[in-house]
Protein backbone atom coordinates (compact mmCIF):
# COMPACT_ATOMS: atom_id res chain seq x y z
CA UNK A 1 0.00 0.00 0.00
CA UNK A 2 1.00 3.11 -1.27
CA UNK A 3 0.25 7.08 0.94
CA UNK A 4 0.40 8.55 -2.42
CA UNK A 5 0.25 7.84 -5.66
CA UNK A 6 -2.83 10.18 -7.16
CA UNK A 7 -0.27 12.46 -9.47
CA UNK A 8 2.10 9.49 -10.44
CA UNK A 9 1.33 7.31 -13.60
CA UNK A 10 2.62 3.89 -14.16
CA UNK A 11 4.97 1.43 -11.75
CA UNK A 12 8.26 2.46 -9.75
CA UNK A 13 11.64 0.67 -10.95
CA UNK A 14 11.99 -2.19 -8.72
CA UNK A 15 15.28 -1.37 -7.23
CA UNK A 16 14.23 1.89 -6.67
CA UNK A 17 11.24 0.17 -4.44
CA UNK A 18 13.78 -1.42 -2.79
CA UNK A 19 16.54 0.78 -2.48
CA UNK A 20 13.70 3.45 -0.55
CA UNK A 21 12.19 1.11 1.40
CA UNK A 22 12.17 1.55 5.01
CA UNK A 23 9.87 -0.71 6.64
CA UNK A 24 13.15 -3.23 7.06
CA UNK A 25 14.16 -0.60 9.98
CA UNK A 26 11.29 1.29 11.22
CA UNK A 27 9.63 -1.46 11.82
CA UNK A 28 10.63 -1.38 15.45
CA UNK A 29 9.06 1.20 15.70
CA UNK A 30 5.70 -0.35 15.26
CA UNK A 31 4.58 0.06 18.80
CA UNK A 32 5.46 4.18 18.77
CA UNK A 33 3.47 3.81 15.47
CA UNK A 34 0.24 2.58 16.92
CA UNK A 35 0.80 4.28 20.27
CA UNK A 36 0.71 7.67 18.73
CA UNK A 37 -2.13 6.93 16.10
CA UNK A 38 -4.01 5.49 18.67
CA UNK A 39 -3.42 9.23 20.92
CA UNK A 40 -3.96 11.19 17.50
CA UNK A 41 -7.45 9.32 16.70
CA UNK A 42 -9.01 9.79 19.87
CA UNK A 43 -7.94 13.58 19.51
CA UNK A 44 -9.28 13.58 16.66
CA UNK A 45 -12.52 12.74 17.78
CA UNK A 46 -12.50 15.02 20.45
CA UNK A 47 -12.38 17.93 18.45
CA UNK A 48 -15.33 16.70 16.46
CA UNK A 49 -12.92 15.62 12.94
CA UNK A 50 -14.36 12.20 13.46
CA UNK A 51 -17.30 10.90 14.26
CA UNK A 52 -17.62 8.98 17.89
CA UNK A 53 -18.26 5.62 15.28
CA UNK A 54 -15.46 6.26 13.45
CA UNK A 55 -12.96 6.46 16.04
CA UNK A 56 -14.24 3.37 17.49
CA UNK A 57 -13.46 1.58 14.48
CA UNK A 58 -10.40 2.98 14.12
CA UNK A 59 -9.40 2.49 18.00
CA UNK A 60 -10.60 -1.02 17.59
CA UNK A 61 -8.61 -1.73 14.24
CA UNK A 62 -5.04 -0.50 15.91
CA UNK A 63 -6.07 -2.01 19.30
CA UNK A 64 -6.17 -5.66 17.47
CA UNK A 65 -2.92 -5.04 15.15
CA UNK A 66 -1.06 -3.86 18.78
CA UNK A 67 -2.36 -7.69 20.24
CA UNK A 68 -1.34 -9.11 17.19
CA UNK A 69 2.18 -7.86 16.76
CA UNK A 70 2.57 -8.29 20.84
CA UNK A 71 1.72 -11.66 20.12
CA UNK A 72 3.56 -12.51 16.81
CA UNK A 73 7.06 -11.54 18.03
CA UNK A 74 7.81 -12.41 13.86
CA UNK A 75 4.99 -10.27 12.95
CA UNK A 76 7.16 -8.92 10.71
CA UNK A 77 8.77 -11.20 8.37
CA UNK A 78 7.69 -11.74 5.01
CA UNK A 79 5.83 -8.52 5.17
CA UNK A 80 6.47 -6.09 2.44
CA UNK A 81 5.88 -2.25 2.85
CA UNK A 82 7.63 1.16 1.90
CA UNK A 83 7.58 2.03 5.72
CA UNK A 84 6.17 0.96 9.46
CA UNK A 85 3.44 3.84 9.03
CA UNK A 86 2.00 2.16 5.56
CA UNK A 87 1.95 -0.99 6.86
CA UNK A 88 -0.16 -0.10 9.79
CA UNK A 89 -2.95 1.67 7.70
CA UNK A 90 -2.81 -1.56 5.05
CA UNK A 91 -3.24 -3.86 7.99
CA UNK A 92 -5.51 -1.40 9.20
CA UNK A 93 -7.52 -0.99 6.16
CA UNK A 94 -8.47 -4.92 5.88
CA UNK A 95 -9.10 -5.09 9.69
CA UNK A 96 -11.90 -1.93 9.32
CA UNK A 97 -12.18 -1.15 5.52
CA UNK A 98 -12.57 2.18 4.16
CA UNK A 99 -12.57 4.46 7.66
CA UNK A 100 -9.11 3.46 7.95
CA UNK A 101 -8.32 6.02 5.13
CA UNK A 102 -9.15 8.58 7.79
CA UNK A 103 -6.39 7.43 10.30
CA UNK A 104 -4.17 10.10 8.75
CA UNK A 105 -6.52 13.37 8.51
CA UNK A 106 -4.54 16.25 8.92
CA UNK A 107 -1.40 14.53 9.49
CA UNK A 108 1.92 13.50 7.73
CA UNK A 109 4.65 10.72 7.96
CA UNK A 110 6.88 13.78 9.09
CA UNK A 111 5.42 14.84 12.38
CA UNK A 112 4.20 11.09 12.78
CA UNK A 113 7.87 9.43 12.49
CA UNK A 114 9.40 12.57 14.39
CA UNK A 115 7.63 12.01 16.93
CA UNK A 116 7.45 8.31 16.85
CA UNK A 117 11.37 8.63 17.33
CA UNK A 118 11.38 11.09 19.91
CA UNK A 119 9.64 8.51 22.20
CA UNK A 120 11.93 5.62 20.97
CA UNK A 121 15.05 8.62 22.25
CA UNK A 122 13.38 9.10 25.68
CA UNK A 123 13.00 5.24 25.76
CA UNK A 124 16.32 4.36 24.60
CA UNK A 125 17.69 6.96 27.56
CA UNK A 126 15.75 5.71 29.92
CA UNK A 127 17.49 2.26 29.03
CA UNK A 128 20.71 3.37 29.01
CA UNK A 129 20.91 5.36 31.85
CA UNK A 130 19.85 1.98 33.74
CA UNK A 131 22.71 0.35 32.38
CA UNK A 132 25.29 2.71 33.02
CA UNK A 133 24.16 2.71 36.49
CA UNK A 134 24.76 -0.86 36.55
CA UNK A 135 28.49 -0.58 35.74
CA UNK A 136 28.56 2.02 37.97
CA UNK A 137 27.31 0.19 41.10
CA UNK A 138 30.08 -2.46 40.07
CA UNK A 139 33.13 0.05 40.20
CA UNK A 140 31.77 1.18 43.23
CA UNK A 141 31.44 -3.11 44.16
CA UNK A 142 35.43 -3.61 43.09
CA UNK A 143 36.21 -0.04 44.69
CA UNK A 144 34.63 -1.09 48.36
CA UNK A 145 36.51 -4.53 48.20
CA UNK A 146 39.77 -3.57 47.49
CA UNK A 147 39.81 -0.03 49.04
CA UNK A 148 43.53 -0.58 50.37
CA UNK A 149 44.96 -1.81 47.36
CA UNK A 150 47.78 0.36 45.96
CA UNK A 151 48.18 0.62 42.35
CA UNK A 152 50.90 2.11 40.29
CA UNK A 153 49.60 4.81 38.41
CA UNK A 154 50.59 5.43 35.11
CA UNK A 155 50.76 8.45 32.31
CA UNK A 156 52.07 8.41 28.89
CA UNK A 157 52.01 4.47 29.96
CA UNK A 158 55.08 5.14 31.96
CA UNK A 159 55.45 4.45 35.73
CA UNK A 160 54.23 7.92 37.43
CA UNK A 161 53.31 8.05 40.84
CA UNK A 162 51.40 5.29 43.18
CA UNK A 163 47.56 5.71 43.96
CA UNK A 164 45.00 3.41 45.46
CA UNK A 165 42.98 1.30 43.02
CA UNK A 166 39.51 2.43 44.38
CA UNK A 167 41.09 6.22 42.91
CA UNK A 168 41.51 4.69 40.19
CA UNK A 169 37.98 2.91 39.57
CA UNK A 170 36.58 6.02 41.10
CA UNK A 171 37.33 7.80 38.23
CA UNK A 172 35.82 5.50 35.83
CA UNK A 173 33.00 6.72 37.93
CA UNK A 174 33.48 10.07 37.18
CA UNK A 175 33.34 9.31 33.73
CA UNK A 176 29.97 7.93 33.27
CA UNK A 177 28.46 9.95 35.87
CA UNK A 178 29.10 12.68 33.53
CA UNK A 179 27.54 10.29 31.05
CA UNK A 180 24.42 10.06 32.70
CA UNK A 181 24.33 13.97 33.16
CA UNK A 182 24.75 13.99 29.08
CA UNK A 183 21.53 11.86 28.75
CA UNK A 184 19.34 13.38 31.20
CA UNK A 185 20.13 16.72 29.08
CA UNK A 186 19.73 14.87 25.76
CA UNK A 187 15.92 13.41 27.59
CA UNK A 188 14.86 17.06 28.52
CA UNK A 189 15.82 18.71 24.80
CA UNK A 190 14.30 15.10 23.14
CA UNK A 191 11.03 16.00 25.23
CA UNK A 192 8.72 17.70 23.29
CA UNK A 193 5.60 16.78 20.78
CA UNK A 194 6.21 16.80 16.86
CA UNK A 195 2.95 15.89 16.16
CA UNK A 196 0.33 18.01 14.70
CA UNK A 197 3.38 20.10 12.83
CA UNK A 198 2.00 18.32 9.50
CA UNK A 199 4.00 18.00 6.87
CA UNK A 200 5.59 21.33 7.54
CA UNK A 201 3.27 23.96 7.86
CA UNK A 202 1.15 22.81 10.32
CA UNK A 203 -2.54 21.66 10.99
CA UNK A 204 -5.53 22.77 9.67
CA UNK A 205 -7.93 20.93 12.30
CA UNK A 206 -8.70 22.31 15.83
CA UNK A 207 -6.78 19.46 17.40
CA UNK A 208 -5.47 20.51 20.96
CA UNK A 209 -1.49 19.83 20.56
CA UNK A 210 -1.16 20.91 24.34
CA UNK A 211 -3.60 17.88 24.98
CA UNK A 212 -1.79 15.16 22.87
CA UNK A 213 1.77 16.35 24.17
CA UNK A 214 -0.25 15.14 27.66
CA UNK A 215 -1.48 12.14 26.48
CA UNK A 216 1.89 10.63 24.81
CA UNK A 217 3.79 11.52 27.49
CA UNK A 218 5.74 14.65 26.43
CA UNK A 219 6.83 17.84 28.56
CA UNK A 220 5.83 20.53 25.62
CA UNK A 221 4.80 21.31 22.43
CA UNK A 222 6.79 22.36 19.69
CA UNK A 223 7.21 25.65 18.31
CA UNK A 224 7.85 25.81 15.24
CA UNK A 225 6.18 23.10 12.89
CA UNK A 226 9.25 23.67 9.84
CA UNK A 227 11.33 23.28 12.62
CA UNK A 228 10.39 20.24 14.60
CA UNK A 229 9.73 18.01 11.31
CA UNK A 230 13.05 18.54 9.86
CA UNK A 231 14.62 18.49 13.59
CA UNK A 232 17.34 15.77 14.17
CA UNK A 233 19.48 17.22 16.30
CA UNK A 234 18.00 15.31 18.97
CA UNK A 235 19.07 12.28 17.57
CA UNK A 236 22.95 13.85 17.42
CA UNK A 237 22.89 14.19 21.20
CA UNK A 238 21.76 10.72 21.83
CA UNK A 239 24.24 9.39 19.24
CA UNK A 240 27.30 12.11 21.03
CA UNK A 241 26.20 10.51 24.35
CA UNK A 242 26.14 6.99 22.76
CA UNK A 243 29.72 7.64 21.07
CA UNK A 244 31.13 9.48 25.14
CA UNK A 245 29.71 6.45 26.97
CA UNK A 246 31.58 4.17 24.49
CA UNK A 247 35.02 5.87 24.26
CA UNK A 248 35.14 5.60 28.15
CA UNK A 249 34.24 2.32 28.43
CA UNK A 250 37.23 1.76 25.43
CA UNK A 251 39.73 3.69 27.72
CA UNK A 252 38.55 1.39 30.85
CA UNK A 253 38.68 -2.03 28.19
CA UNK A 254 42.08 -0.62 27.08
CA UNK A 255 43.24 -0.50 30.88
CA UNK A 256 42.09 -3.52 31.73
CA UNK A 257 43.46 -5.31 28.91
CA UNK A 258 47.10 -4.22 29.43
CA UNK A 259 46.72 -4.72 33.24
CA UNK A 260 45.40 -8.08 32.41
CA UNK A 261 48.64 -9.47 30.42
CA UNK A 262 50.80 -12.12 32.20
CA UNK A 263 53.76 -9.30 31.75
CA UNK A 264 51.42 -7.06 34.93
CA UNK A 265 49.22 -9.43 35.75
CA UNK A 266 47.09 -6.50 37.56
CA UNK A 267 43.76 -7.78 37.48
CA UNK A 268 42.28 -11.70 35.48
CA UNK A 269 39.54 -11.37 33.02
CA UNK A 270 36.61 -14.12 34.36
CA UNK A 271 36.75 -17.08 31.99
CA UNK A 272 32.98 -16.29 30.99
CA UNK A 273 34.09 -12.87 29.28
CA UNK A 274 37.56 -14.60 27.46
CA UNK A 275 38.53 -16.36 24.71
CA UNK A 276 41.16 -18.83 23.79
CA UNK A 277 43.13 -19.53 20.70
CA UNK A 278 42.88 -22.25 17.92
CA UNK A 279 46.15 -22.46 18.28
CA UNK A 280 48.05 -21.72 21.25
CA UNK A 281 46.60 -23.29 24.21
CA UNK A 282 47.47 -21.36 26.66
CA UNK A 283 45.70 -18.10 25.46
CA UNK A 284 43.65 -16.27 27.04
CA UNK A 285 42.12 -13.23 25.53
CA UNK A 286 40.38 -10.06 26.91
CA UNK A 287 37.84 -10.29 24.08
CA UNK A 288 34.93 -8.66 26.07
CA UNK A 289 36.61 -6.05 26.00
CA UNK A 290 38.37 -6.03 22.64
CA UNK A 291 35.17 -5.57 21.13
CA UNK A 292 33.95 -2.93 23.50
CA UNK A 293 36.71 -1.10 22.32
CA UNK A 294 36.23 -1.76 18.44
CA UNK A 295 32.41 -0.91 18.39
CA UNK A 296 33.11 2.44 20.46
CA UNK A 297 34.74 3.39 16.47
CA UNK A 298 31.52 1.97 15.16
CA UNK A 299 29.30 4.41 17.74
CA UNK A 300 31.53 7.17 16.98
CA UNK A 301 31.44 6.90 12.81
CA UNK A 302 27.59 6.59 13.44
CA UNK A 303 27.52 10.09 15.25
CA UNK A 304 29.94 11.00 11.66
CA UNK A 305 27.48 10.12 9.25
CA UNK A 306 24.81 11.71 10.69
CA UNK A 307 26.49 15.32 11.04
CA UNK A 308 27.38 14.95 7.82
CA UNK A 309 24.00 13.74 6.56
CA UNK A 310 22.47 17.10 8.51
CA UNK A 311 24.55 19.70 7.36
CA UNK A 312 23.54 20.24 3.95
CA UNK A 313 19.82 19.83 3.97
CA UNK A 314 17.28 22.48 2.68
CA UNK A 315 13.98 23.42 5.08
CA UNK A 316 11.61 21.21 6.02
CA UNK A 317 12.47 17.56 5.49
CA UNK A 318 13.89 15.61 2.84
CA UNK A 319 13.80 12.18 2.68
CA UNK A 320 17.65 11.78 3.88
CA UNK A 321 16.34 11.71 7.35
CA UNK A 322 15.15 8.39 6.77
CA UNK A 323 18.72 7.20 6.93
CA UNK A 324 19.02 8.57 11.05
CA UNK A 325 17.05 5.58 12.24
CA UNK A 326 19.38 2.65 11.21
CA UNK A 327 22.21 4.77 12.90
CA UNK A 328 20.24 5.41 16.01
CA UNK A 329 19.40 1.57 16.34
CA UNK A 330 22.41 0.47 15.58
CA UNK A 331 23.88 3.20 18.69
CA UNK A 332 21.49 2.74 21.55
CA UNK A 333 21.67 -1.47 20.63
CA UNK A 334 25.48 -1.35 20.66
CA UNK A 335 25.89 0.76 23.45
CA UNK A 336 23.61 -0.86 25.92
CA UNK A 337 25.28 -4.38 25.38
CA UNK A 338 28.52 -3.14 25.67
CA UNK A 339 27.50 -1.44 29.44
CA UNK A 340 25.80 -4.19 30.49
CA UNK A 341 29.02 -6.37 29.49
CA UNK A 342 31.29 -4.11 31.30
CA UNK A 343 29.49 -4.31 34.15
CA UNK A 344 29.76 -7.74 34.24
CA UNK A 345 33.42 -8.06 33.97
CA UNK A 346 33.88 -5.30 36.06
CA UNK A 347 32.13 -6.98 38.75
CA UNK A 348 33.94 -10.65 38.33
CA UNK A 349 37.31 -9.14 38.08
CA UNK A 350 39.99 -11.08 40.04
CA UNK A 351 42.30 -8.25 41.62
CA UNK A 352 45.76 -9.34 42.40
CA UNK A 353 46.84 -6.88 45.23
CA UNK A 354 49.98 -8.26 45.10
CA UNK A 355 51.21 -8.23 41.34
CA UNK A 356 50.73 -4.07 42.26
CA UNK A 357 52.11 -3.95 44.91
CA UNK A 358 55.69 -5.57 43.31
CA UNK A 359 54.72 -2.94 40.47
CA UNK A 360 54.95 -0.25 42.97
CA UNK A 361 58.53 -1.30 43.88
CA UNK A 362 59.45 -0.40 39.97
CA UNK A 363 59.74 2.63 37.68
CA UNK A 364 60.66 4.90 40.64
CA UNK A 365 56.97 5.35 41.31
CA UNK A 366 58.19 7.67 45.01
CA UNK A 367 60.37 10.09 43.08
CA UNK A 368 58.09 13.23 43.19
CA UNK A 369 57.60 11.79 46.93
CA UNK A 370 61.38 12.58 47.66
CA UNK A 371 61.44 15.40 45.90
CA UNK A 372 58.60 17.33 47.94
CA UNK A 373 60.10 16.03 51.36
CA UNK A 374 63.23 17.99 50.29
CA UNK A 375 60.96 21.12 49.71
CA UNK A 376 59.74 20.54 53.10
CA UNK A 377 62.95 21.10 54.38
CA UNK A 378 63.65 24.18 52.64
CA UNK A 379 64.87 23.32 48.92
CA UNK A 380 62.85 25.05 46.06
CA UNK A 381 61.69 22.30 43.76
CA UNK A 382 63.60 22.64 40.65
CA UNK A 383 66.77 22.20 42.61
CA UNK A 384 64.75 19.22 44.30
CA UNK A 385 63.74 17.98 41.04
CA UNK A 386 67.23 18.25 39.72
CA UNK A 387 68.55 15.98 42.71
CA UNK A 388 66.59 13.62 42.62
CA UNK A 389 66.40 13.37 38.63
CA UNK A 390 70.27 12.55 39.02
CA UNK A 391 69.44 10.04 41.79
CA UNK A 392 67.06 8.14 39.31
CA UNK A 393 69.59 8.14 36.65
CA UNK A 394 71.67 6.71 38.71
CA UNK A 395 69.83 3.79 39.69
CA UNK A 396 68.91 3.46 36.23
CA UNK A 397 73.09 3.46 35.14
CA UNK A 398 73.74 0.91 38.19
CA UNK A 399 70.51 -1.42 37.76
CA UNK A 400 69.32 -0.74 41.42
CA UNK A 401 65.76 0.51 42.70
CA UNK A 402 65.30 3.40 45.17
CA UNK A 403 65.24 0.26 48.16
CA UNK A 404 68.97 -1.05 46.95
CA UNK A 405 70.66 2.54 47.61
CA UNK A 406 72.96 2.66 50.49
CA UNK A 407 72.45 5.83 52.26
CA UNK A 408 76.61 6.89 51.20
CA UNK A 409 75.24 6.19 47.64
CA UNK A 410 72.38 8.72 48.46
CA UNK A 411 74.60 11.32 49.96
CA UNK A 412 76.91 11.49 46.82
CA UNK A 413 73.52 13.04 44.35
CA UNK A 414 71.58 14.43 47.24
CA UNK A 415 73.77 16.22 50.28
CA UNK A 416 70.92 16.05 52.99
CA UNK A 417 69.82 12.15 52.40
CA UNK A 418 69.05 10.04 55.27
CA UNK A 419 67.09 7.81 56.76
CA UNK A 420 63.84 9.35 56.42
CA UNK A 421 64.21 10.04 53.17
CA UNK A 422 65.34 6.57 52.46
CA UNK A 423 61.95 5.66 53.89
CA UNK A 424 60.46 8.00 51.92
CA UNK A 425 61.73 6.58 48.60
CA UNK A 426 60.36 2.74 48.81
CA UNK A 427 56.65 3.54 50.57
CA UNK A 428 53.80 3.81 48.21
CA UNK A 429 51.48 3.81 51.34
CA UNK A 430 53.33 7.02 52.86
CA UNK A 431 53.22 8.77 49.11
CA UNK A 432 49.57 8.27 48.87
CA UNK A 433 48.96 8.95 52.58
CA UNK A 434 50.30 12.69 51.74
CA UNK A 435 47.79 12.92 48.66
CA UNK A 436 45.10 14.74 51.03
CA UNK A 437 43.98 17.50 49.11
CA UNK A 438 40.65 17.33 48.09
CA UNK A 439 40.14 15.05 45.24
CA UNK A 440 43.17 13.48 46.19
CA UNK A 441 44.26 9.42 46.75
CA UNK A 442 44.82 9.21 50.01
CA UNK A 443 43.12 6.86 52.01
CA UNK A 444 40.84 9.67 53.62
CA UNK A 445 40.39 11.49 50.75
CA UNK A 446 39.17 7.84 48.87
CA UNK A 447 36.69 7.03 51.76
CA UNK A 448 35.17 10.56 51.37
CA UNK A 449 34.79 9.86 47.39
CA UNK A 450 33.64 6.47 47.80
CA UNK A 451 30.79 7.44 50.30
CA UNK A 452 29.72 10.51 48.00
CA UNK A 453 29.51 7.96 45.14
CA UNK A 454 27.77 5.84 46.82
CA UNK A 455 24.72 8.70 47.67
CA UNK A 456 25.19 9.75 44.10
CA UNK A 457 24.70 5.94 42.86
CA UNK A 458 21.62 5.77 45.86
CA UNK A 459 20.21 8.99 43.94
CA UNK A 460 20.40 7.78 40.62
CA UNK A 461 18.84 4.59 41.37
CA UNK A 462 15.94 6.08 43.41
CA UNK A 463 15.08 8.55 40.02
CA UNK A 464 15.27 5.86 37.64
CA UNK A 465 12.76 3.96 39.83
CA UNK A 466 10.22 6.61 39.29
CA UNK A 467 11.04 6.69 35.60
CA UNK A 468 8.73 4.25 33.59
CA UNK A 469 9.85 1.48 31.73
CA UNK A 470 8.49 3.82 28.89
CA UNK A 471 6.26 6.32 28.68
CA UNK A 472 5.21 5.66 25.13
CA UNK A 473 4.33 1.89 24.84
CA UNK A 474 5.40 0.06 27.48
CA UNK A 475 8.36 -1.93 26.41
CA UNK A 476 11.68 -0.75 26.12
CA UNK A 477 13.58 -0.01 23.54
CA UNK A 478 15.96 -3.54 23.67
CA UNK A 479 12.55 -4.98 23.57
CA UNK A 480 12.11 -4.26 19.98
CA UNK A 481 15.03 -5.34 18.50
Amino acid sequence: MKLWGGRFEGRRDPLFEKFSESFSIDQRLIAYDLRVNLAYVRELGRVQVLTRNEVSALTRGLDTIARDVKQNPRWAARQESEDVHSWVEARLEKQIGPVAGKLRTGRSRNDLVATETRLYAKDAVCELQNNVAGVLEALLHQARANQPVILPGYTHLQPAQPVLFAHYLLAYFEMLMRDVARLQECYARVDELPMGAGALAGSAFPIDRSRLARDLGFARVARNSLDVTSDRDFVCDLLFACSMILIHLSRLSEDFIIYSTPALGFVEIHDAYATGSSLMPQKKNADTLELIRAKAARVLGGLTSMLALLKGLPLAYDRDLQEDKEVLFSAVDTTSDCLVLAGRVVGTLRIRADRMREATALGFLTATEIADALVHRGIAFAQAHEQVGKLVRYCVDNNKTFADLTLDEGRRLIASWDKTLARTAVSSELSVRRKNAIGGTAPSQVSSQLAAANRILKRLWKDLAKMPASRGTGVSPGALR
